[in-house]
């Protein structure tokens, strides 16, 4: 064994490891649990007292060695690779400029339809907005996540008298699986109107006028019955797909058409609720998500985009500041 520890010795004083990858070699080699040396320490309970006695010193001084060059490679590799980081940089060329994005999409489109919205009249700055950008909820089981902006609705209803005209804007928060057509967050427009006389004719044209105003003169409109609690008569918007101009693709689930919102005229009940006398008052509503808006005004065809705050994608929008 004595010729097998001199071999030992010579093999640990010519190992340089360069790389951290040799250094972890040698490492797992020499002085790891299952290395040479613990491997030499296991056989030494087969040799007699004497042995053990002469052998073991031996052996403990070249554990010791190897631990002690270990540790001195460490430092002089990372002291290695210091000086050659330095040395690649220049400093004299100039700073790396700033990278900056641009308006997010979903706030320029908002800005946009609260225009269109105020070119009919509807206050562009109402105080209710101020609170909708809600994120967190406290610890009380009966506080939740809303699911639609349509309770500053009621707020307002209750609050105002008519003739009222209002449009919210804020997040909601729906339990649904995320994927390239839907999200568990997004942002939602809810607009009403009370007054003597409104009518659904009058809903439709301030639908069909929006539409256009946002994606074109020559965009396509279909209204589908439907139903939701809050509106009677009720529907849904559709408008041909603008990712493939009504031809057919996974975005539109190959009918050609979207659905972009819901609407329909206020239900007595509600307007009674809200203290409105709904044989002197009518009105109409409607409910929009952003994100749903933003992919066929932008042709986007992922809806997720939108959440991961990538600066290459907010880039594209500088067209639209």
């Amino acid at each position: 064994m004595l010729e097998e520890l001199a071999l030992l010795e010579q093999e640990i004083e010519k190992y340089h490891p360069t790389t951290t990858q040799e250094l972890e070699d040698f490492r797992l080699k020499f002085i790891s649990k299952k290395g040479i040396i613990a491997d030499l320490f296991n056989k030494l309970a087969q040799l007699s007292s004497d042995e053990k006695r002469t052998l073991g010193n031996r052996l403990n001084i070249i554990k010791q060695r190897a631990q002690e060059k270990y540790k001195a490679e460490v430092i002089q590799l990372q002291t290695t690779t210091k000086k050659s980081i330095a040395t690649t940089e220049d400093y004299t060329l100039p700073s790396p400029t700033d990278t900056l994005g641009t308006i997010h999409p979903i706030s320029f489109l908002k800005t946009k339809i609260v225009e269109i919205f105020g070119a009919l009249n509807f206050p562009a700055n109402h105080p209710a907005r101020d609170m909708l950008d809600t994120f967190f909820i406290s610890q009380n089981p009966d506080i939740l996540l809303r699911t639609h902006t349509s309770s500053v609705q009621i707020r307002i209803a209750e609050s105002q008298k008519p003739p009222i005209r209002s449009i919210s804007i804020g997040r909601v928060y729906r339990n649904e699986t995320i994927s390239a057509r839907s999200h568990c967050m997004f942002h939602q427009v809810d607009g009403f109107y009370v007054n003597k006389n409104v009518s659904f004719a009058e809903l439709k044209q301030v639908l069909s006028y929006f539409m256009s105003s946002l994606f074109g003169q020559n965009v396509k409109v279909r209204l589908r019955p439907s139903y939701f609690p809050f509106t009677e008569p009720s529907a849904e918007i559709d408008i041909d797909c603008r990712m493939c101009a009504g031809q057919g693709c996974n975005i539109c689930k190959y009918t050609g058409w979207l659905e972009i919102m819901g609407a329909g005229m206020i239900d007595p009940n509600v307007l009674e609720n809200c203290h409105i006398d709904p044989t002197v008052y009518t009105g109409y509503a409607f409910g929009m998500g952003l994100e749903r808006v933003a992919m066929l005004l932008y042709q986007i065809n992922d809806l997720r985009l939108f959440t991961e705050n990538d600066i290459r994608f907010l880039k594209q929008f500088k067209a639209y500041t």
